[in-house]
């Protein structure tokens, strides 16, 4: 039995899917399954109701009693809308969710009731023992603790018409220690907005709150569930490990923007559904440049309910493709030959009093404010760039990252021709006043005037400057955004701190206040020179130039995560409160040994295909051929038929004997490098197993056109990307 054409008979003879349809508008039903503030005022007396929302403005713990309220509040309107468990979700360093449910039902005094008060809401005690921990906790310690997180509304997941109250949570040790990303990204955020309105006050008294905001961008494929099926890699890895290009990719760059088809309109129109109940305020969908690549963005959220969304998003992206027979690929590079995906995370910043702190007005050059964050975000980014890089690196971002594909592994900032000009006029000791007025592009007459922006967008560049934002564009498809995000909070909230007690210390001398601060902005415009750059990112010239300048080049996991390892960045998480020393180790062993342990799957499931599929699909192909030439041979025919043939059969040998003896050889690499520690262990898979992998693809994919296209069981390039 053939997988691949079984696959490919039962896409022809799908049955289409229909998706609901809703009379109403987007927001008449949106958030309709969040616990949002106006839920909580259909559920609670107006006293409790302004308590509770006061104290959690003010980011303070609840009040048991408080606590009680929310928690009755929270059921009866849960179960008002048909859900019958609740669960602590959260987030742990698997990279996904995870969530323990439990019945609202109980037994009191042998009588079944409906029960869930304060305890059930603040705290739960799932096992930690399976989690990766990076030894913050022993063997007989396997019990964890889940906290509610009330920054971060609940909301009710609906499976198959089964709903539960989910109740966004921080994950730790039985001692305290976090193992999740939700924690580290909260102490940061807090640490940041302190920064921030220390700062902001020089200019703007009235400013008393800060908030870090987040726009991610989630870059995906779709493909065929059955024929995602027939490729192990596929189901096991979420890459193909093996495949030859198909004579059409994206070379035409005809997917790019293009009309979307049928089929994945109806997911997509289905996902938005999903979404919008969710209040998760999707509103971008389009088709990405890979063939079967598509993207989706929502607005702009604070970073914490961001970063929720994107994972709650990815969770119900993966649900709603299985009914519609498609499966979705968040790998960062699941096909050689085409672009892989990202995930663009757009930082900012906005204040209680309305305004954007990265929006340069009308004359960046004299916006004082805009100057100090944009600044001191640039000098966060040039002193802790190796850091910033490792936050985004992993085994299946190196395909994208490592100095192969867009943007490259060597971090530089792209900040456009208007502000490099403000800026150098700055550092010159001038004033370009004029700089920042919009430039009016005038195409035709029926045509509107377009207004040009202050910026470009390079896309070239890892941490590229776009308007009123800067965009992260290295953090890849699969990655959880509070990664990347706790250390820019981090850094910023860092070199905030120092602006502030430079600008201090000059004025302290006597110095006036804006020239204090234009002073030391003109001094990290000076030194962090080296890491702007406006150029192509993809050039072997800039990874010289970027050489020449200082800057590293970490093109892979193992290299890029020795920043954890430094003495400055434990001082600086420590420094922050962000992470302990022992947490900030525990997390990069954690990093450490996720990467082995992905190279570890990829090497036993390539090996897995070569024998049992590869191999013998060849094999077969081969003693036909050589049937074919004993039997010219015996009939004495034109010896060059045989020839030929015998030829064809020489080279498939060869590939074949080559794949067996690596498939060899990687077993005993990797056999060597599971008895290492952590970091040898990762950087014997980088060095010795990966090369071998390589090479083991090289000769697959040259097999692939050379063996009968009946006998290939692996679905093809042209049959994954295109048929949909």
């Amino acid at each position: 039995m053939n997988n691949r054409f079984n696959a490919l008979e039962a896409l022809l003879h799908r049955e289409k899917i229909l998706v609901e349809t809703h009379e109403e508008s987007i927001s008449e039903f949106f958030a309709c399954n969040v616990f949002t503030n106006q839920a909580m005022q259909g559920f609670m007396v107006p006293k409790v109701y302004k308590q509770v929302e006061a104290i959690i403005n003010a980011g303070e713990s609840l009040t048991r009693e408080l606590a009680d309220h929310v928690a009755d509040a929270m059921q009866n309107w849960a179960m008002a809308h048909g859900a019958t468990h609740y669960a602590h979700w959260f987030q742990p360093l698997t990279g996904r969710t995870a969530e323990k449910h439990d019945s609202f039902f109980t037994l009191e005094n042998g009588k079944a009731i409906d029960e869930f008060g304060s305890s059930a809401l603040v705290q739960q005690e799932p096992d930690g023992s399976s989690f990766p921990g990076g030894g913050l906790r022993t063997t007989f310690e396997a019990r964890g603790y889940t906290a509610w997180d009330p920054t971060s509304p609940a909301f009710i997941l609906d499976v198959e018409g089964e709903k539960t109250l989910c109740i966004p949570t921080i994950f730790v040790t039985y001692g305290g220690q976090s193992l999740d990303y939700k924690l580290p990204l909260l102490k940061s955020q807090s640490y940041l907005e302190e920064a921030a309105i220390d700062v902001c006050q020089l200019f703007d008294e009235n400013v008393n709150k800060v908030h870090v905001t987040l726009g991610w961008e989630q870059e995906y494929f779709l493909v065929d569930a059955g024929l995602f099926n027939a490729r192990p890699d596929l189901m096991i890895t979420g890459r193909t490990l093996l495949g030859r290009y198909a004579p059409k990719g994206q070379q035409l760059d005809d997917h790019y923007f293009g009309s979307i088809p049928e089929r994945m309109y109806a997911y997509m129109r289905e996902l938005e559904n999903e979404c919008h109940k969710l209040g998760i305020p999707v509103r971008t969908r389009h088709n990405e440049v890979a063939p079967s690549q598509y993207e989706l963005a929502p607005i702009f959220e604070e970073v914490n309910v961001a970063v929720d969304h994107n994972q709650l998003l990815m969770d119900l992206m993966e649900r709603i493709a299985k009914r519609h027979k498609l499966r979705v690929l968040f790998h960062e590079k699941p096909y050689a030959g085409v672009n892989g995906s990202g995930k663009h995370n757009n930082w900012s910043m906005a204040t209680n009093t309305g305004k954007n702190l990265l929006s340069p007005g009308k004359d960046p050059s004299n916006n004082l404010q805009f100057l100090t964050v944009f600044m001191s975000t640039i000098q966060a980014v040039y002193k802790h760039a190796d850091l910033l890089r490792a936050s985004v690196t992993s085994a299946s971002n190196d395909h994208r990252l490592g100095a192969n594909e867009a943007p490259p592994a060597i971090i530089s900032v792209f900040i456009g021709e208007t502000l490099t000009k403000v800026l150098n006029e700055i550092e010159k000791g001038g004033v370009a006043s004029a700089a920042g007025v919009k430039e009016v592009l005038n195409l035709l007459a029926k045509v509107p005037d377009l207004e040009k922006d202050n910026t470009d967008r390079n896309r070239t560049s890892p941490f590229a400057f776009t308007g009123n934002k800067f965009e992260i564009r290295m953090v890849g498809s699969t990655m959880n955004c509070a990664a990347p995000m706790t250390i820019m909070n981090m850094i910023v909230g860092k070199q905030l701190r120092e602006f502030s007690q430079d600008v201090e210390i000059l004025r302290a001398n006597n110095m006036d206040k804006e020239e204090a601060i234009l002073t030391v902005i003109k001094r990290y415009i000076i030194e962090s020179k080296a890491i702007r750059f406006e150029g192509d990112g993809y050039s072997d010239e800039w990874k010289e130039e970027a050489k020449r300048r200082g800057l590293s080049n970490n093109a892979d996991t193992p290299s890029a995560l020795e920043a954890y390892a430094t003495k400055a960045t434990v001082d600086l998480f420590v420094e922050s409160g962000v992470l302990s020393e022992t947490e900030v180790h525990a997390h990069y062993d954690v990093r450490l040994e996720d990467y082995a342990l992905k190279l570890q799957i990829e090497s036993r499931t390539l090996a897995e295909m070569c024998m049992n599929q590869v191999l013998p699909a060849a094999i077969t192909y081969q003693n036909t051929l050589l049937e074919n030439v004993t039997a010219l041979k015996s009939l004495g025919g034109d010896s060059s038929l045989f020839v030929g043939q015998w030829e064809l059969v020489k080279e498939i040998s060869e590939y074949i004997n080559t794949i067996k003896s690596n498939v060899y050889a990687m077993r005993v690499e990797r056999d060597k490098a599971d008895e290492l520690e952590a970091i040898e262990r990762a950087r014997a898979y980088c060095d010795n197993v990966k090369p071998l992998m390589e090479k083991i693809r090289t000769c697959a994919d040259k097999l692939e056109p050379l063996v009968d296209d009946s006998l290939w069981q692996l679905p093809k390039y042209r049959e994954l990307l295109f048929m949909n």
